[in-house]
């Protein structure tokens, strides 16, 4: 098993969930007061799954394209939403 990829991996996903509209949906589900604990294992599956979907989707993208072009893609497409937000956000 790879700690550091685990490592990377929990970091880059928790930061990047933190605020999103997902979170959002959970805490308004959470505060309508009902079960919390339900809620926390709706969102909690429901985070597995669409992780494992992109684990999938990426396994089958690597066998088709280059992994390190794959890489440099998703680098280039994070920098173009980045500046997209961005620069919508000033208009």
């Amino acid at each position: 098993m790879d700690w550091k990829l685990i490592g990377t991996t929990f970091a880059a996903v928790f930061i990047a969930e933190l605020g999103d509209k997902t979170q959002l949906a959970t805490l308004s589900f959470a505060s309508s007061g009902s079960s919390r604990l339900s809620v926390f294992v709706g969102s909690a599956l429901a985070l597995v799954l669409s992780s494992a979907l992109a684990v999938v989707g990426g396994e089958a993208l690597a066998r088709v394209i280059n992994p390190v072009l794959l890489k440099q893609l998703a680098g280039v497409a994070f920098v173009v939403i980045g500046a997209w937000v961005l620069w919508t956000a000033k208009h």
